[in-house]
């Protein structure tokens, strides 16, 4: 059975073992989507580029840091192996800090939409990653709504302070993506777990890294052509 995670296709393959828990707890591929859609959200509309850097921010922050470190310490496995939970837990809060500073500068400026965004954000984050009502919010639809579909709309509302109907297509778009991703990605976790089948697994993970790769390069395309 998988107990160690270090052997993941997005963990460094060099460097020493803590250093490259550290990046593998981030979850870079994964972060990076999500922290594109925000910019998504963000390019559709009219823009100005101090915004789009805060959204960046607030979902590398929120979800790589974050959500993935209170996962890492207060989840029911421990795929990366004893951790030191008070040092980890206070990175994460120390991130959410941040996080709720930037937004709030925002929300109370002229974008009060972000209000009712980072509310919903911030259970999802907490009821996900701490496992809170048994659980329940543990599960695929939790994580396309925080992952794929809020992100599109927290970036247009720091912009513009409303989600437009290209803003809907977008979050719909990334919607899709998430569920394809979260799907994949709980396949290769579970063929990862025996480690037998290496050509399933290969094929999973080349899958992972075509939508990391496909989301990248379409916003970069996106930032440029809007600019």
């Amino acid at each position: 059975m998988q107990q160690d995670r270090t052997s993941e296709w997005f963990v460094p393959k060099i460097g020493p073992k803590n250093f490259r828990i550290g990046i593998g707890m981030l979850f870079l591929p994964y972060t990076a989507i999500v922290t594109c859609f925000a910019l998504w959200g963000s390019l559709v509309t009219d823009f100005t580029l101090d915004r789009i850097v805060s959204i960046g921010i607030i979902y590398f922050l929120a979800v790589g840091v974050a959500a993935h470190f209170l996962d890492a310490v207060c989840g029911k496995t421990k795929p990366w192996g004893p951790l030191p939970k008070r040092k980890i837990t206070s990175i994460a809060i120390s991130s959410l800090v941040i996080v709720f500073t930037i937004g709030l500068y925002y929300a109370f400026l002229d974008s009060p939409l972000l209000f009712p965004i980072g509310i919903i954000e911030g259970f999802f984050l907490f009821a996900y990653n701490l496992e809170l009502f048994g659980g329940k919010f543990h599960n695929n639809i939790s994580t396309i709504i925080s992952w794929g579909i809020l992100p599109v709309f927290a970036g247009s509302a720091i912009q513009s302070n409303s989600i437009s109907i290209e803003t809907i297509i977008l979050s719909c778009i990334s919607a899709g993506v998430t569920y394809v991703l979260i799907t994949t990605s709980r396949k290769y976790k579970e063929l990862k777990k025996d480690e037998i089948e290496i050509s399933k697994i290969k094929n999973k993970e080349n899958v992972l890294k075509i939508i990391t790769l496909v989301v990248l390069s379409g916003t970069i395309l996106f930032f440029i052509l809007r600019v």
